[in-house]
């Protein structure tokens, strides 16, 4: 009977429904090079990383198969928010608990000034 509800019912629906189609959206490519003087894989991360699509982000990787030095590029993607540095800080984590160094490049100029403010200050587990 109100047609404020409805509205604003409407928007949160397709909200979730725009939410739950885009988080699927970033793919994540590895290549590993191990003729490398320090043996690297490299992953390659496409699309938008956000609270939706970061969840995915964190099964994407090898831990205990990569080797000890791992490059993530990130020119092909953009950082919306902070859960998506939260996921980066914990693959980081993860990697270091397997004796690996993480390096993340390519990261546009505001993914970049994000990532710098909030990486290691999310309060997760070190």
């Amino acid at each position: 009977h109100n047609l404020a509800i409805g509205v604003v019912a409407g928007v949160i629906v397709a909200m979730v429904a725009f939410a739950r189609r885009v988080a699927h959206l970033a793919r994540v490519e590895r290549t590993v090079e191990l003729d490398q003087p320090v043996p690297t894989a490299y992953y390659t991360v496409t699309g938008a990383l956000f609270f939706a699509s970061s969840n995915d982000l964190m099964t994407q990787f090898e831990y205990a198969d990569d080797p000890a030095r791992i490059i993530i590029d990130l020119s092909a993607s953009h950082i919306w928010d902070a859960s998506t540095v939260a996921t980066l800080d914990a693959i980081t984590v993860k990697y270091e608990r397997h004796d690996k160094r993480v390096v993340i490049e390519g990261l546009n100029e505001a993914s970049h000034e994000l990532h710098s403010r909030l990486a290691g200050n999310l309060g997760g587990e070190h």
